[in-house]
């Protein structure tokens, strides 16, 4: 075994392993003090939706590009936030398989032609009871669902839009844990070193030379792809490494 002991460590394994990896080193984990590595696990709440009309014909191989907001800050009535729709990438015979063993894969594929093809994307809210946990040598998800009234609400916002655009028929499909999607928070940022292991530039506050830059320090996950944000983040916590602590 060889053993290294580094001046600084950034910690970016992803919102589930950065947060296993911390508390798999030490008893309690480490930069736990707060006991929030692991909690506030969140996972966007998505919904496929499928636009059948039997009088078309939808040959895209890659369908994904456009996204709909005029429903996130608001339903468009003056009601809540809903989410996020934006087309999915486009479904297939064997891919509408998968979850409808019982149908025959050429009539699926059939169908799939006359598809345009939307994912439903609502905020999944933090919860300090959705974690992950370490037991011996498994990771352990513990995923509680949250926010589903603004998710059904957006299904049927967009269900109607749809029918009103002359789609006849409107499927949906809610994806489950077993469809990950944009997993963030279980080390998150804050100014209270009891109640969250990062400070705002993703330093541990139990260790000086330990930072995290990737999902697991995000206190929300909104309802769009927080791909960017991750990035924006690490930068500035880059940045703030090289002039702070390196001194260059």
């Amino acid at each position: 075994m060889k053993r290294v002991t580094p001046r600084y460590v950034v910690l970016a394994a992803g919102a589930v392993r950065s947060a296993a990896l911390l508390l798999a080193s030490d008893e309690k984990g480490i930069a736990n003090r707060s006991d929030m590595v692991g909690r506030h696990f969140m996972n966007h709440n998505l919904t496929a939706m499928l636009a059948i009309d039997p009088r078309l014909t939808n040959d895209a191989i890659y369908q994904k590009t456009f996204g709909i907001n005029d429903f996130y800050l608001s339903d468009g009535e003056g009601g809540p936030p809903l989410g996020n729709v934006q087309l999915l990438g486009k479904v297939s015979g064997p891919i509408l398989k998968s979850d409808l063993k019982w149908a025959p894969e050429g009539l699926l594929q059939a169908m799939s032609r006359r598809t345009v093809d939307f994912l439903i994307m609502t905020e999944d809210l933090p919860d300090p009871r959705s974690r992950v946990r370490v037991e011996g040598e498994r990771i352990v998800l513990e995923w509680r669902r949250s926010n589903m009234t603004a998710h059904h609400g957006l299904k049927r916002r967009m269900r109607r839009a749809l029918r009103e655009a002359g789609f006849p028929i409107v499927l949906t499909h809610l994806f489950d844990r077993r469809t990950p999607s944009h997993q963030c928070g279980t080390i998150r940022i804050g100014n209270d070193p009891t109640a969250a292991p990062l400070d705002p530039l993703g330093r541990a506050f139990d260790h000086d030379n330990l930072f995290v830059t990737d999902a697991s320090m995000l206190v929300t996950s909104a309802a769009v792809n927080p791909s960017l944000t991750i990035s924006a983040f690490a930068l500035r916590t880059a940045d703030h490494i090289r002039r702070s602590e390196l001194r260059s």
